[in-house]
C-alpha cells in the first residue's frame, strides 16, 4: 500500500515528473503524426488505384486485345465478377483554348478511351466528375456563348430595335463578365419574347437543364457530339482554394466546358512503326478529380471509338499483301486493357486466378479459322495483374519509406528511456534519505524497485495517453493546421509582440533584484514571441507559405486518418521503454545502504 502512496506523492509534489510526462507525450505524438501521414499517403495511393482501375487489369500494350467484347461477356458471366470494361490507353497532345491569342497552349495528356456505362460500374467515374451543375457565373457564360455563336440565327428571329438592344447588352457583358456577374439572364430575357427565348435555350441543352452537364460528363457527349472529360489539373484555369475547393480564373472565363479542344495522337502500326498523327476536335463536357494529382494533371477521357480511330485500333479490313483488292477478312477493334471488378468479398488475388482461367477458356473457345486471335498467356506482352501489382512500382517505394520512417523514429523510444533514466537517477539521489527510512523499516529491495517502476509506469501511461490524444488531434486537423500555417492571421503577430512586451517589462522589473533565472526565462520568452511575430509577418509579406505541395505529393490534401495499429504499438513501446529506463535507477535505489542513506545530507 505504501508503494502506491509514495508513487502518488512523488508525482504530485514536484515539477520534474510533469516534465517527464510532457516529454513522453510529445515523443509519442511526433511518431503518431509522422507514421499516420505516411500510412495515409500509402492508403490513399492504394485506394485511389483500386478505385480507378478495379481489382484486376488485363493488358496487352499498344497492339491491343482483339475480340475484347466477347471476352468481357465471358468474364461477366462468372458469378464472382461484377463488371468489366475495355480501355484504350495512349498519349497525345491536347490543344487548349487558352491563351486569348491565336497561338494556343498544348498539354501532353494520357488518353483513356472508355465505354462510359461499363467504366462507371468498374470505377467511381460518376463520383469523380467535378461539375454536377454549373454555377451562376458559368450559366451566364453559357448564355453569352449561345448568343454570340448563333447570332445569325437569332438575328433573323428579332426586330431591329430588339437586336440593337441585345447587341449592347452582350457587348457590355463581354468585358464585365470577366470580373463580376452582370445579371445577363435577367437583362436578355427581359427584351426577348417567349419564342425568341425558347430559341436561345435550344442552342445549348445546359441552358434549360443545368443538371445536363453531369449527364453529359457520364456519357462523354454534348448536344449530339462526342466530348472530352479532362482531369481538373490539366487546365491551368482551375485554381485550388485554401478550403480545398476550386475556382476558375477570370470569373469562370476559362471554364473548360465552354470550349472545344483539338486532340492529336500518334498511332503505331503492327511492326512498331510510327504512322501519321491523327487529330480530332471535340468539346469539353466536364472535368474530373480523382484526388491523385499525378492523374488529375495528365489524364483525359474520350469515347473508346474515338481513341480507337486515332490509334488505328478500330475495325479494319484485312487485305491480301499480294493483291490489295482482295479482302481476306476483318481485323476487329481492339482495346489495350480490360479492367475487372469483382463482387464484394472477393479478394483481388482470388479474382486474378479466376480471370486467368476465364481468359484461357475464351481464347480456346474461338474458332480455329479466326484470322486475328488474342495472345495466349505465354505471350510476354500479355499481363493479368491485380491492382496492387499494377501499381507496385509506385507503392513499393512508398511502403519502404514508411518502414524506414518507423525505424528511424523508433529512436524516440531510446530518447524516452534515456529521459526517464536521467530523471529517475536524480530522484533517487534526492530521495536517498526516504529510501533509507523505508529500508530501515523493513522494506525489501523488491519493494523499493516496485515503487520506482510504478512511478515510471504511471508516467509512461499518462504521457503516452496524452501523446495519443495530441497525435490524434493534430492528425485529424492537419489540413486546417497547414492552411493556418500557410496564411496565419495577422492577430497572431500582434498578440506575439504584445506578449513579448509584457515579458520584457517583467524581465526588467525582476532584473533589478539581481536574480538570473527571471532574466534567462525572460530572454527566452522574448526570443520565442518575437520570433513567432516576425515569422508571421514574413509569411504575410511573401503571400503565404505552402508546405504540402500537391504537385510534389500527388494528393491535393494531406492524409488525416490515424494509423491506429502503429499508434497502439507506439504507445505500448513508450510505456515499455519508460519501465526500461527506470530499471537501473530503481536497482540503484534498492541497493542503497540504509545506514549510509540516513546519514545522507
Amino acid at each position: 500500500m505504501y508503494q502506491l502512496l509514495l508513487t502518488t506523492k512523488y508525482l504530485t509534489s514536484r515539477v520534474i515528473p510533469l516534465i517527464a510526462v510532457a516529454a513522453v507525450g510529445l515523443c509519442v505524438a511526433l511518431v503518431i503524426v509522422v507514421v499516420s501521414v505516411m500510412s495515409g499517403f500509402l492508403n490513399m495511393v492504394q485506394s485511389s488505384g483500386r478505385t480507378l482501375m478495379g481489382d484486376v487489369v488485363i493488358t496487352y500494350g499498344i497492339s491491343g486485345l482483339p475480340h475484347y467484347g466477347g471476352l468481357i461477356t465471358h468474364l461477366e458471366d462468372n458469378e464472382n465478377i461484377f463488371a468489366a470494361t475495355p480501355i484504350v490507353d495512349g498519349w497525345g497532345l491536347l490543344r487548349m483554348p487558352y491563351p486569348d491569342s491565336k497561338a494556343k497552349q498544348s498539354e501532353t495528356v494520357q488518353v483513356w478511351g472508355i465505354e462510359p456505362i461499363s467504366f462507371a460500374k468498374v470505377t467511381s467515374f460518376d463520383k469523380s466528375l467535378q461539375w454536377k451543375t454549373p454555377t451562376e457565373n458559368q450559366m451566364e457564360w453559357l448564355l453569352f456563348d449561345a448568343i454570340t455563336e448563333n447570332q445569325d440565327t437569332l438575328r433573323r428571329a428579332m426586330g431591329d430595335d430588339e437586336w440593337e438592344e441585345l447587341v449592347v447588352i452582350v457587348n457590355d457583358a463581354s468585358g464585365a463578365l470577366n470580373y463580376e456577374s452582370v445579371m445577363l439572364w435577367e437583362r436578355v430575357q427581359k427584351i426577348l419574347d417567349d419564342e425568341q427565348w425558347s430559341l436561345v435555350l435550344s442552342f445549348d441543352e445546359r441552358l434549360s437543364n443545368p443538371d445536363a452537364i453531369f449527364q453529359q460528363g457520364l456519357s462523354l457527349s454534348q448536344n449530339g457530339s462526342e466530348g472530352i472529360v479532362s482531369g481538373l489539373h490539366v487546365s491551368e484555369g482551375n485554381e485550388r482554394q485554401k478550403d480545398g475547393s476550386y475556382r476558375v480564373v477570370r470569373n469562370d472565363y476559362w471554364w473548360l466546358p465552354r470550349y472545344d479542344a483539338t486532340l492529336t495522337m500518334l498511332p503505331v502500326d503492327a511492326g512498331g512503326g510510327v504512322i501519321e498523327p491523327e487529330s480530332i476536335i471535340m468539346p469539353f463536357v466536364n472535368e474530373f478529380q480523382s484526388g491523385v494529382f499525378m492523374i488529375d494533371e495528365s489524364r483525359v477521357f474520350v469515347p473508346i471509338n474515338i481513341a480507337q480511330q486515332l490509334l488505328h485500333l478500330d475495325q479494319a479490313e484485312i487485305v491480301d499483301e499480294n493483291d490489295p483488292t482482295e479482302i481476306l477478312g476483318i481485323d476487329p477493334a481492339k482495346a489495350t486493357s480490360i479492367l475487372v471488378r469483382g463482387i464484394p468479398g472477393t479478394s483481388a488475388d482470388d479474382l486474378q486466378i479466376i480471370v486467368e482461367q476465364l481468359y484461357d477458356e475464351f481464347v480456346s473457345s474461338l474458332p480455329l479459322h479466326t484470322l486475328v486471335l488474342p495472345p495466349s498467356r505465354s505471350n510476354p506482352g500479355l499481363t493479368i495483374h491485380t491492382w496492387e501489382e499494377q501499381q507496385r512500382s509506385f507503392t513499393g517505394p512508398v511502403e519502404k519509406e514508411r518502414e524506414l520512417m518507423r525505424t528511424l523514429f523508433s529512436i524516440v523510444y531510446l530518447v524516452v528511456a534515456a529521459l526517464i533514466l536521467s530523471i529517475f537517477w536524480s530522484i533517487v539521489f534526492e530521495k536517498t534519505r526516504d529510501i533509507g527510512i523505508l529500508r530501515s523499516m523493513g522494506a525489501s529491495r523488491g519493494s523499493i524497485v516496485w515503487i520506482f517502476l510504478q512511478y515510471s509506469l504511471v508516467i509512461g501511461i499518462i504521457g503516452s495517453s496524452l501523446g495519443l490524444l495530441v497525435g490524434w488531434l493534430i492528425t485529424k486537423n492537419i489540413n486546417s493546421i497547414h492552411d493556418a500555417m500557410g496564411n496565419p492571421p495577422l492577430g497572431i503577430a500582434v498578440g506575439s509582440f504584445a506578449l513579448a512586451f509584457v515579458v520584457a517589462v517583467y524581465t526588467v522589473s525582476k532584473a533589478k533584484s539581481g536574480q538570473m533565472l527571471p532574466i534567462v526565462l525572460g530572454g527566452l520568452g522574448l526570443v520565442v514571441f518575437c520570433g513567432i511575430g516576425a515569422l508571421v509577418l514574413f509569411i504575410k509579406s511573401v503571400g503565404g507559405l505552402i508546405i504540402w505541395d500537391a504537385s510534389v505529393y500527388y494528393f491535393s490534401i494531406i492524409p488525416n486518418e490515424v494509423d491506429w495499429p502503429s499508434s497502439l504499438v507506439t504507445v505500448c513501446g513508450a510505456i515499455l521503454f519508460c519501465l526500461i529506463g527506470a530499471v537501473i535507477p530503481a536497482a540503484k535505489a534498492a541497493d542503497t545502504d540504509p545506514v549510509k542513506a540516513l546519514r545522507h545530507e
